[in-house]
């Protein structure tokens, strides 16, 4: 087992935006998060990376009990968040933004050799180094993102929408580069609203309907789930 969510519930003041919610990862799986806006996708995110304190309940990671922790510390056991929107620093290069995912790294050796490895799944963002990241086209963007979350050495890797306002070309590309971060053994939880594409790449899936866990099984079965085909997938 990697992480472990026990009954766990979110409060926004008085509002329950999680309602005792319970899954488990294994080490190296990929598991979809489906469901519409408002749904509660992005506040598991946020409580899994430590951004929100659940009012009850507990997360476990490599059986660590990690919900009191804080956002660095849980960091640094290995859950790296890439945030809904991307969440750049525009006015600073490609270069730099990389760099700011790379805390953990002490010697230059060791740095370029996760540059490498971004560079090998991104290409394209060896050519835009210098450029800043705000000049950089939507998905780019998204690519740089991802490349700072994998600077940090990953355990877990927490997606947070990463295909919203994407080209369905571009969809295509990142989801495919998803699928090979994911065979090198990097575990990935997407929160995902593209229910068809996040289906096609998880082994299970979790719908979830305003603030609970409605439906969930393994991605096959859930793809053939009435309720999900008439919602999600287009009938």
């Amino acid at each position: 087992m990697l992480l472990k969510v026990l009954n766990i519930t979110v409060k926004y003041e008085r509002v329950e935006a999680l309602k005792s919610i319970f899954f488990v990862m294994d080490k190296g799986s990929m598991v979809a998060i489906l469901g519409a806006n408002g749904a509660g996708k992005s506040t598991l995110i946020k409580t899994i990376s430590g951004l929100k304190k659940p009012s009850s309940g507990e997360i476990w990671l490599n059986y660590h009990r990690i919900d009191h922790l804080s956002p660095q510390n849980i960091f640094a056991m290995g859950i790296v968040q890439v945030p809904e929107g991307r969440r750049l620093f525009p006015r600073m290069t490609v270069l730099e933004n990389l760099f700011m995912g790379a805390t953990a790294i002490t010697n230059k050796i060791e740095m370029k050799k996760k540059l490498e490895e971004v560079f090998g799944y991104f290409p394209i963002l060896k050519r835009r180094l210098n450029q800043d990241a705000g000049t950089l086209s939507g998905g780019e963007q998204q690519m740089v993102a991802i490349g700072r979350a994998l600077m940090g050495n990953p355990k877990l890797l927490l997606l947070d929408e990463p295909s919203l306002g994407l080209a369905p070309i571009m969809v295509n590309e990142l989801f495919s580069i998803l699928k090979n971060i994911h065979e090198n053994q990097i575990a990935i939880l997407l929160a995902e609203q593209n229910a068809r594409k996040a289906l096609e790449l998880a082994e299970e899936a979790y719908v979830m309907e305003t603030g609970v866990i409605a439906i969930s099984g393994r991605s096959e079965d859930i793809k053939e789930n009435i309720m999900v085909k008439e919602a999600y997938l287009g009938g």
